[in-house]
């Protein structure tokens, strides 16, 4: 099925009532055509649920921070993504005649379906945004079809954007692309308000390529799915009206470029990390806008399969219900992590990647052929974003070891998303189900304290951050008389941890290792793993690979958590290795090694998936975990594990001593901590 074809889809071959997975698994995605039949499977279920007048998507029942008849709104715009590239590639559709009706009626204010009056802030400028789009790249497909009437609805409910506000961030860009279009099209538009939007985000830039969403914002896919993206798509619009803009967004994408890539697996998979992840392969969109803007600094082929290796990940994910609508979630459907802004219809923000097919048929992006990632370096220290993003060749592993921020913000799970330790293409991150225990906390990659109530704080924001090669610091204050300075050393599968907590309160600690997916058909640790507890060492084994934690230095005990279910991005159902202490009042040191490998899924061998005694760092560790050592001395391999050797390239090297901890940087420089 192409979109040159039918609209309906043949559901012989549909999954079975809840598998989740969907024709569009099936779909090799190597060709533009194949991704014109992608678009068709997506949008193919989602037919019967428009609307009379079809000005309105209704896919759910679950709400969101705005009506229902907002909701519904979005639903229907954010179809428009995938479907106006489309058209302007050359596609003819049934679906956009639809959509033009459904245009008619919602900018119609005598109309049933009219979309409304918006006000300052409201979710409609958002969903403004690719009706701009559709202006600039197919006027003669959404413009000229209307008649004079028609086309004075559509002005008018769209100039609204320019007597509104939106809010000082990303949003900038919607009021951008409106007008846009409007000039695009021959219409009259604000030029003044584009000029200062545009200024406005250049303050938001940082370095190296790097935006923040907003003044003192984070750094997360709202650099290359937003900013980055509207950023491209105005190169390609403006580059002979504003061509010394243009080609600054050109510039800053290409260093951006050569850092983002690195949060890509081979697999396909992305670092999960930050807000709105239920907009999945919109992950990949970025790299789209880069081919349709002709960035530099990637080959087009690089360009392609950066792109089509993440559709394939995502679509071998069971993110669809069983009618073969796109769900609410990460990588099954989870409101647990999903937004207050997050509607039904919003996750279908993901077909921005099908940016490409407005490319033309013999564009180098579609005539090359797929190639593979770039040759990349273990270790990308990425400072804008508070980041140190490490590799692992031998499985394909990806972590983004994280600082964390020095401000924070209202969105849901804030701390979840921005302030963990790492954040795994492998192991994803956990967000809490409820206040009470660990088991609701879900606490991995974090150090999450208790003052014996089961209430437990973790960090919320940085009050000072710093990297310096692969190691990262962070200072914070979970309570206003308690301050945590934490160190974090790079690398996998290990990477170690280093705190020093200054405490007025007796507390309880807990450090959680990676959170390891378990098996869905059977109980706990039983299929193809296994698991250890002994001491200060908790190590886990499934089929999904390994996590252990060894405590070091200051810790107590080691269990293993179970969450509760559906905390995790990656997996229902989890199992988090996990360090205990309790601390007096006063200062108190807490060290550990932590470790997570993955299961070489294209292996068949044993060490494929290692059991949890594999898990020991070295002799030497094995024999530090007594705190009371007055020499304690541990060394990490990045890239090997014991089972592996040492083979690796890199060694970070970690000395605890006599009042004093010393770290050996990549650089040769060491980091003295002194153990007050």
């Amino acid at each position: 099925m192409s979109l040159q074809g039918n609209m309906s889809i043949d559901r012989t071959n549909w999954p079975a009532a809840g598998a989740g997975l969907h024709p569009v698994a099936g779909n090799p995605l190597k060709t533009r055509q194949d991704m014109y039949r992608a678009l068709g499977e997506l949008l193919a279920p989602l037919q019967p649920y428009y609307s009379k007048g079809y000005a309105r998507l209704s896919i759910g029942s679950t709400g969101t921070g705005y009506s229902a008849n907002v909701a519904e709104m979005e639903g229907f715009s954010r179809v428009l993504w995938g479907l106006v590239p489309a058209i302007a590639g050359g596609g003819h559709e049934e679906l956009w005649e639809r959509c033009l009706d459904g245009i008619r009626a919602g900018t119609d204010p005598e109309h049933e379906e009219y979309w409304g009056e918006v006000t300052d802030y409201d979710q409609r400028l958002v969903e403004m945004a690719v009706f701009g789009l559709a202006l600039a790249l197919v006027p003669d497909r959404i413009w000229h079809p209307l008649n004079e009437r028609e086309q004075a609805n559509l002005y008018q409910w769209l100039n609204q954007i320019n007597r509104h506000p939106c809010y000082d961030c990303n949003w900038l860009f919607f009021n951008v692309l409106v007008n846009i279009g409007f000039r695009k099209a021959g219409l009259p538009y604000d030029e003044e308000q584009v000029e200062r939007n545009l200024n406005r985000i250049d303050e938001f830039y940082l370095s190296g390529g790097w935006y923040s969403d907003g003044i003192g914002g984070h750094c997360d896919y709202y650099g290359p799915f937003a900013i980055h993206y509207y950023g491209l798509v105005y190169a390609r619009l403006m580059a002979n009206e504003d061509p010394k803009r243009a080609e600054r967004y050109l510039e800053r994408a290409a260093a951006f470029a050569s850092d983002f890539v690195y949060w890509h697996a081979p697999d396909g998979a992305a670092i999960p990390y930050g807000r709105s992840l239920t907009y999945r392969f919109a992950q990949s969109a970025f790299w789209s806008a880069a081919a349709f803007a002709g960035m530099d600094g990637f080959k087009p082929g690089e360009l392609k399969g950066l792109v089509l290796r993440n559709l394939r990940w995502w679509f071998r994910q069971p993110i669809f219900d069983r009618g073969g609508i796109l769900t609410i979630g990460y990588a099954y459907p989870n409101q647990i992590m999903s937004e207050n802004y997050n509607s039904p219809g919003s996750s279908y923000w993901s077909l921005k990647t099908f940016l490409v097919l407005a490319l033309a048929e013999n564009d180098p992006f579609w005539t090359a052929e797929e190639e593979e990632l770039p040759a990349l370096e273990r270790i990308s220290v990425q400072e804008p974003a508070h980041l140190v993003v490490c590799r692992e060749p031998e499985t394909g592993h990806v972590t983004a070891f994280n600082t964390g921020h020095l401000s924070s913000n209202e969105h849901t799970h804030t701390s979840a998303k921005y302030e963990k330790f790492a954040y795994s293409t492998a192991f994803a991150f956990s967000v809490p189900r409820a206040e009470w225990g660990l088991s609701q906390g879900a606490f991995d990659s974090m150090l999450a304290l208790s003052e014996g109530d089961q209430l437990f704080r973790v960090k919320r924001k940085c009050e000072e951050a710093w990297i310096q090669d692969q190691v990262l610091y962070a200072r914070w204050k979970p309570w206003a008389n308690v301050e945590v300075r934490t160190w974090l050393v790079a690398g996998l599968p290990w990477h170690i941890r280093i705190h020093r907590i200054h405490t007025e309160r007796p507390l309880e600690a807990a450090e959680g290792g990676f959170a390891l997916g378990l098996g869905e058909r059977g109980v706990g640790l039983t299929e193809g793993g296994g698991a250890i507890v002994e001491g200060r060492r908790a190590a886990a084994s499934t089929l999904w690979g390994g996590s252990s934690v060894h405590g070091l230095l200051g810790f107590d005990a080691a269990e293993l958590i179970y969450p509760h279910a559906n905390t995790n991005l990656l997996h229902p159902r989890t199992v988090i290795p996990t360090l205990r202490a309790r601390l007096d009042r006063g200062t108190h040191w807490l060290v550990s090694a932590v470790y997570g490998k993955p299961r070489d899924l294209g292996s068949t061998s044993e060490q494929a998936c290692p059991g949890p005694r594999s898990h020991g760092v070295h002799s030497e560790v094995i024999a530090g975990n007594d705190p009371a050592a007055k020499q304690q001395r541990f060394s990490l391999v990045a890239g090997a594990d014991q089972g592996a050797g040492q083979a690796a390239a890199e060694k970070l090297g970690v000395r605890i001593g006599q009042g004093n901890i010393i770290i050996t940087s990549l650089s040769g420089t060491p980091i003295t901590i002194a153990m007050d």
